[in-house]
């Protein structure tokens, strides 16, 4: 691996959520781990633009999309890239549904990145107003995964 995108790998899980990566190819062995908490982000979105990540505690957003669809709540977005996963695993049922009732913590879904698998949990109690991503879609960081009421 050349030495510039080792230099790129370091500072995108340095700037991600990720606490801890491990990675093999031929015979260079990587391995990084960090003390800081993981920080899943909820804020204001914007549809067609990724905001800086911030730690929001109480967000209420309305969004229209081509002037059809109005989205209104606290939203949980994407902390990082990867593929977003609805369940546990493949014969397991939906963390949650429209309609359910959520609380604070409470997983909603996965995003796995690089053989990680990282928890999206819920900043806020409420009602699941919205699943925006499809079980196994790819997602980019800072993408619209929920809406709650």
């Amino acid at each position: 691996m050349e030495f510039d995108k080792i230099i790129t790998l370091i500072r995108t899980v340095s700037d991600s959520s990720l606490t801890q990566f491990q990675m093999e190819d031929k015979d260079l062995k990587i391995s990084m781990k960090t003390n800081k908490q993981p920080k899943f982000a909820a804020v204001p979105a914007v549809l067609d633009t990724v905001p800086a990540a911030q730690n929001v505690s109480d967000v209420s957003v309305k969004i229209e999309e081509e002037g059809q669809e109005i989205l209104s709540g606290k939203v949980v977005k994407a902390p990082l890239v990867g593929t977003f996963y609805n369940a546990a695993s493949p014969d397991a049922g939906p963390f949650v549904h429209v309609g359910d009732t959520v609380k604070k913590g409470q997983v909603l879904g996965i995003v796995e990145a690089m053989k990680l698998m990282n928890e999206i949990e819920s900043e806020y109690d409420g009602v699941v107003e919205q699943v925006l991503a499809e079980n196994e879609q790819v997602v980019e960081y800072g993408q619209l995964l929920f809406v709650i009421r």
